[in-house]
């Protein structure tokens, strides 16, 4: 898609997201670098350091510069549907609500089977950056891309009121939950169809710690309950099956004092820090039988938190240290056959400087497949680390963690179902 067709659809007042043009990444003109036009046969290399990056972290593309060729409407209106859905489907999903205004075939394209089986066939778009915030009534949510560089307002008007804890995201799907009066409810939505739905009555209908987690092979999705916010041991592990729409009852966790609430999902199992007893404790999700792993935490641990990593790898992040002397920030892996925490990586000094400027300043971690992201509570700006490439780079133009906003990765895609 060219440049004057990206505007063209940037401007329409129907579409359902808005696009913040502060945030927007275009490639430098070749004019104002100095470099004339070329033929289309030759290619112009550029190096140029994106904006929300480090500053030592420098990208090279292809700049290549295209004939304007005409396009007969007559001809591209008999364009089969089947070829219509397979290039749509290809497109990144937040251009395709810029394409709805165009016609009235494009705008029901969300509701054509054809499109959403080839669109359940393409990979993911990348990486997306989910914020969720209540500054009134109306919920309010934005999407930063990472592929696209840009940051795009997703309404959730649809949501009622007593949504307000964002629980986490996958799959494509958003799960929230929240108190309606005295009754604690969560729900799980599709931000991008805007469908959404309650889930039925925990049997033991408290406030809870929760995670969700969704099977794209499948096509369904689990929600799992653990102990209440407030401490409460002896609630037992309720887990929502979305194939049997129900709540079933597990084993109580055999453990006295949480490191964290974080919970980490891995491999088909349940992972959370614990001090009494040592290490880990694993719940089977499918049977609800918890297990201790007597991993012991590295030495000087200050705060962790377990994130899950792509192809069974769980992640520890946390700072080393004492709250008044010298801190350092570390990730380690957990060796599997030797029960172990492997350190694999320290962020430098300089990065660790910048995000946490006060020794006791509170931060927070979490990540999608071999992607972490730190934020800092009170700066609003967030660190990202790739453990493939071992690259540190920053993000910048994106709502992250603050006070009041809640954020989670988010995988955009319009087949997650909500039943």
């Amino acid at each position: 898609m060219d440049g004057a067709t990206e505007m063209s659809f940037q401007s329409s007042s129907n579409n359902i997201f808005s696009h913040d043009d502060d945030y927007a990444n275009y490639p430098i003109p070749l004019s104002s670098l100095g470099v004339r036009n070329t033929s289309p046969s030759r290619q112009k290399v550029i190096k140029t350091k994106p904006r929300g990056f480090d500053e030592e972290t420098v990208t090279t593309f292809t700049k290549v510069v295209h004939s304007d060729v005409y396009m007969d409407d007559h001809i591209w209106a008999l364009l089969p549907g089947d070829l219509l859905n397979e290039i749509l489907a290809h497109l990144p999903p937040f251009i395709i609500f810029r394409l709805r205004p165009v016609c009235k075939r494009w705008n029901s394209i969300l509701q054509d089977n054809g499109f959403l089986k080839v669109h359940s066939q393409i990979p993911s778009h990348g990486p997306c950056f989910l914020s969720f915030w209540r500054n009134s009534p109306t919920p309010q949510c934005s999407v930063y891309s990472l592929p696209l560089k840009a940051l795009y307002r997703i309404p959730l008007s649809f949501l009622p009121e007593w949504a307000f804890w964002l629980v986490g995201s996958s799959g494509g799907l958003v799960c929230l939950s929240g108190m309606d009066g005295l009754t604690f409810k969560t729900l799980v939505c599709n931000p991008l169809t805007q469908s959404w739905r309650v889930l039925p009555s925990m049997h033991y209908n408290q406030q809870r710690q929760m995670i969700m987690v969704v099977d794209r092979i499948d096509k369904s999705f689990k929600v799992i309950a653990m102990s209440d916010v407030y401490g409460d041991k002896t609630l037992p592990t309720e887990a929502y099956d979305s194939k049997l729409d129900k709540w079933s009852l597990h084993q109580i966790m055999p453990t006295f004092n949480l490191c964290s609430s974080k919970m980490a999902f891995c491999d088909s199992h349940l992972y959370l820090e614990t001090l009494s007893p040592l290490g880990l404790m694993r719940c089977e999700v499918d049977t609800g039988q918890w297990k201790h792993v007597p991993a012991k935490f590295p030495r000087s641990l200050l705060d962790g938190y377990l994130v899950a990593g792509a192809k069974k790898r769980l992640f520890l992040v946390g700072r080393i240290g004492h709250y008044s002397t010298l801190q350092s920030m570390r990730i380690w892996e957990l060796d599997h056959a030797k029960l172990a925490w492997v350190e694999i990586c320290r962020m430098p000094p300089k990065y660790f400087r910048s995000l946490l400027r006060i020794s006791a300043e509170r931060f927070d971690c979490f990540g999608q497949d071999n992607l972490l992201c730190f934020t800092s509570w009170n700066q609003g700006k967030g660190l990202l680390y790739d453990v493939d490439k071992k690259v540190w780079s920053w993000i910048a133009g994106c709502v992250l963690q603050s006070c009041s906003s809640q954020v989670c990765f988010y995988e955009p895609r319009f087949d997650a179902s909500i039943h």
